[in-house]
């Protein structure tokens, strides 16, 4: 999730920030989530695991009865397998599809990134989820839990063996959301518009306008917004064969709505 800390916006003081400085000079910090969130995360999923356990095993016991015998022995391995696949494969299987998330942190709006903010691959998620049996001992993921209080990112043993952390997920933000949203026109001013109407803004496509759009309304929840602005402008400036020098003084936020105001209005 894309934060920082405007006094408009705070972030809870249970939550700690992790920061990460792109080769872009961009700078990120996603929010990681604490023991709460993460505690009703697992009991969704133990809940949901615990449940597709019980139906294998009562459907191959209600199966046992009606079985010749050889066949009883072959529904029984199945059965054994399908349960080992469940209990070690379930958060394996779902964070992999999608991309950090379980069923549980699905629902509870967290996510599995490793530690440079990347998606987390198969080799993360095997190592978190091996080392799951150690942080349950000695019982009740109280080895997990422990380690999660000690630590000031709440990791566990898993995430700790794994280099990942569980952190806030991001709410997704459509074209459709950007289109019905006005532009605060309070970013620009006359004589920035005035000279943004001399550019080609018709040569710049829709993801152009996408782009700068996103950033405008996201614009409060970025580190360094200007420093980000500067470079979205120099790449719009690129599409339409402008000098950067012809930026001068001008507030690169204000060109940015400027921009996306022209290429609207035409």
């Amino acid at each position: 999730m894309i934060q920082t800390s405007p006094p408009q916006s705070p972030i809870p003081q249970s939550d700690e920030l992790l920061r990460i400085d792109t080769p872009e000079n961009v700078n990120f910090a996603y929010e990681v989530v604490g023991i709460g969130t993460r505690f009703i995360a697992c009991i969704i999923d133990t809940g949901l695991l615990t449940v597709a356990l019980l139906v294998v095993n009562l459907t191959t016991f209600l199966l046992l009865d009606n079985l010749l015998e050889w066949a009883q022995a072959w529904a029984a391995g199945m059965a054994a397998i399908l349960t080992f696949g469940l209990f070690w494969g379930y958060y394996i299987f779902f964070e992999l599809m999608w991309s950090g998330q379980s069923p549980g942190k699905r629902w509870s709006g967290i996510r599995v990134i490793r530690r440079d903010g990347s998606p987390v691959t198969l080799t993360e998620s095997i190592i978190r989820n091996l080392v799951r049996i150690v942080d349950f001992l000695p019982m009740g993921y109280g080895a997990g839990v422990i380690t999660m209080f000690i630590h000031p990112q709440s990791c566990r043993l898993g995430d700790l063996a794994a280099g990942t952390l569980v952190v806030r997920e991001q709410s997704d933000l459509t074209l459709d959301d950007l289109g019905e949203q006005p532009l605060p026109r309070l970013l620009t001013t006359p004589d920035v518009e005035e000279r943004v109407e001399q550019w080609p803004v018709e040569r710049l496509g829709d993801s152009d306008m996408a782009l700068a759009r996103a950033f405008l309304q996201r614009r409060h929840g970025l580190v360094d917004a200007h420093g980000l602005a500067g470079a979205i402008l120099r790449r719009l400036l690129a599409k339409m064969e402008r000098s950067e020098e012809e930026i001068g003084d001008m507030d690169r936020l204000s060109a940015l709505a400027a921009i996306v105001n022209t290429r609207r209005a035409r």
